[in-house]
């Protein structure tokens, strides 16, 4: 990614547009009020992570300072800053899910994907990650598959999630 010539050469016609909707909402010196659904509009666009060059492109289309950008990108676990599967499953195994059997679902997932917290399946389809809570201590033990929140957990449904990403 280039970071000379004009600011609309940083990123597509469509990106840009998904951009200005968020920039519309917020007085237009507030631009930061726009960053975090800038990441993830160009996190979606470039495979699932963020580069240090896709990073320094949203500072300069935002017009932020670098630092105000590689502070929320590296913030919130929502984010990657390193290549990631087609599919990202985060497991949560805070202390709601702990005391409702995460450890049974990271030790099922494990198993079946052949990697472990942290991994990528050889084929690059899945990764995996553990995650602090979710905010869906209801649906203890839970896990998220991309954007799709799945609760109460049993070894069935986890086989049925599984079966699913292909």
């Amino acid at each position: 990614m280039q970071l000379t010539g004009s600011r609309d050469e940083l990123f597509s016609a469509d990106i840009r547009t998904q951009i200005a909707v968020w920039l519309a909402k917020y007085p237009e010196n507030q631009s930061q009020s726009a960053l975090i659904p800038a990441l993830h509009i160009v996190q979606d666009a470039s495979g699932g992570w963020l580069s240090e060059a896709t990073l320094d492109a949203v500072a300069v289309y935002l017009d932020l300072p670098k630092i105000a950008v590689y502070e929320v990108a590296t913030f919130y676990g929502m984010f990657e800053l390193s290549p990631v599967g087609k599919h990202k499953i985060n497991v949560c195994t805070n202390i709601s899910c702990q005391l409702n059997g995460s450890d049974k679902v990271v030790a099922q997932l494990t198993e079946k994907l052949g990697v472990g917290l942290g991994e990528t399946t050889a084929d690059g389809n899945i990764t995996l990650k553990e995650v602090e809570c979710m905010g869906a201590c209801c649906g203890a033990p839970m896990l998220e598959v991309n954007r799709d929140y799945h609760e109460f957990l049993t070894p069935a449904k986890i086989d049925e999630i599984l079966a699913g990403l292909k």
